[in-house]
This record gives structure tokens, sequence and C-alpha cells, in this order.
């Protein structure tokens, strides 16, 4: 008797996983929606109505504005500070990866193990236990306070990189290098000439950086004392301290809004990058 298997086509339905996928999505959406939800309410009507449906006013464009011009603006000037932040440090980090797991993969050097051993360490070890020692080093050089004492940390990501040489010891044949030197193309060409095969990968480390320095919250506390270099996650949580003290109500429907404004960004990272994501790999099963 033959036993019948699931096709892509005629996937088979499992009650159990479709319920727990429900769970998942509805526990990941929830809090989204609270967001949406309560950015759109008033001062009175935060704390007077529930915080899973509307009120009766429709105050989102009120409380945007109101975010944007609060103390001078400096909600832009945070999110200025970010994008900077992201661009830089992520960014940064992002081509060191894909430059130092290309070399790692693509050529062989003396002490090549102990790099690669270094990098697996260091993966296993938390930012957070890394933020004091590198805080008294830079206080030491004198650059904490500074745009640099977020940026220069950034750069530095094991994880990425580790992932970056899996990938182009994987995806990139020596054949397609070799091809290209044998046709008188230096280094710089010939990498150039595989990075089409690194598009994956690329992205995915870019997503995973992106996120990371966005949402970067204990190295800028440490590193920065001045107000007008915070990134969002420190602005809001000053504002969210200032909401919980004494007639710091007024400020609590600017957290909320401020809070909706910075995931926005994200979301467009991810529905646009998702789309060069899935290019990159249609293009890698293409030539596989």
């Amino acid at each position: 008797m033959s036993r019948a298997y699931a096709s892509p086509l005629n996937p088979r339905k499992s009650l159990p996983l479709s319920a727990i996928a429900g769970i998942a999505v509805i526990y990941t959406v929830i809090p989204l929606f609270w967001l949406v939800v309560n950015a759109t309410k008033t001062e009175d009507e935060l704390a007077t109505t529930f915080g899973l449906w509307f009120g009766t006013s429709f105050a989102l464009w009120d409380n945007v504005v109101e975010t944007l011009t609060y103390q001078d603006g400096i909600f832009l000037s945070w999110f200025w500070n970010t994008l900077v932040y992201v661009v830089l440090g992520a960014g940064g980090a992002t081509l060191l990866a894909v430059l130092a797991g290309y070399a790692l993969a693509m050529y062989e050097f003396r002490g090549k193990k102990i790099v690669l051993a270094t990098v697996l360490a260091a993966v296993a070890v938390p930012g957070a236990a890394l933020a004091v020692p590198t805080f008294l080093l830079f206080s030491e050089l004198g650059i904490t306070n500074t745009p640099a004492a977020v940026i220069l940390p950034s750069l530095v990501a094991p994880f990425s990189l580790y992932l970056m040489w899996a990938l182009a010891r994987d995806a990139i044949p020596v054949e397609l290098l070799e091809a290209a030197r044998i046709d008188g193309a230096g280094e710089g060409r010939a990498f150039l000439t595989v990075a089409s095969l690194l598009a994956p990968g690329t992205v995915t480390v870019l997503l995973f950086n992106v996120v990371a320095t966005w949402n970067n919250y204990f190295l800028p506390l440490i590193m920065l004392r001045n107000p007008d270099l915070y990134p969002l996650t420190i602005g809001l949580t000053s504002w969210n301290n200032q909401a919980a003290t004494v007639g710091g109500d007024a400020v609590y429907n600017l957290v909320i809004t401020g809070s909706l404004l910075t995931i926005i960004p994200l979301i467009a990272a991810f529905l646009l990058l998702q789309r060069y994501w899935q290019a990159g790999l249609a293009a890698g099963s293409v030539k596989g």
C-alpha cells in the first residue's frame, strides 16, 4: 500500500499546528494593534477607554503633530540620530561582514582556524557584557558622548560575519573564481563577479544589523549624556520616565505615538528588502 505525502501544491492540514500558528500570530499582532489604537486617542481617553478599542475621537494626526513639535522637535533629532547610527553602524557592519566572510571562505592563510574559532566564541558573548569594558576604553580615548561611541561598536557583528562565511563557503563555486582569474580579473573584480550569489545573505545580514542598531538601547544609554545625541530608544524612554512623574501624564500619549512612528521605518525596511531577498534566493536556486 502506497503512502500519501503532502506536496507544496496540495499541503496536508494539521489542526494543532494551525491553532499554534494562529496563537502565535495573535500574540504578535495584539501589541501592535494596541499601539495603533491608543495612538488615535486623546490624553483623557487613554485613561477612560478600553485599551484594545478606539475612543470616540480620532486624534492620531494631532498626536503626531504634537510628538514632532514637542520640546522644539527633539523627536526629529532623535530620529535623525537613529538614522545616522543605522546607516553608518549597520551598513558598515554589513559591508565588513560580507568582505570578511568572503575572505575567510575563499582564501587560505596562516591562522585561519584561530580566526574562525575567535568569531564563533564572539558569537556566544552577549553585547551587554562588552558594553561596560567598551565604555571604559572609549572613556580613556575621550570619545564617549559622541556619535562614534555608538557607531564604532556597531561595526563589530560576529554573527553576521559567521553567517556570511557560511554562505560564501557554500554558495560560491571555486571554479567560477578560478575562471575569472584566468580571464585576467583581479581579486576585486573577481569578488564583484560572484557578489550576486551573496545577495540573499547580504540582505539577511543587513536586516539583522538594521534591527539590532535601530533597537539598540544599553550601549547608547551608557555612552551618551547629551539628549541631542540620543537615539529614539533612549529619547522615548526619557519621555516615558517623565510621564511616570507627577503631572507628566500629558506626555504619555506622545510616548505611544512616538513608539508607533519608531516602528514604521522598520516595517518599511522589511517590506522593501524582502523583495530583493526573495529575488536573490530565486536567482541562487536557478544558478544552482
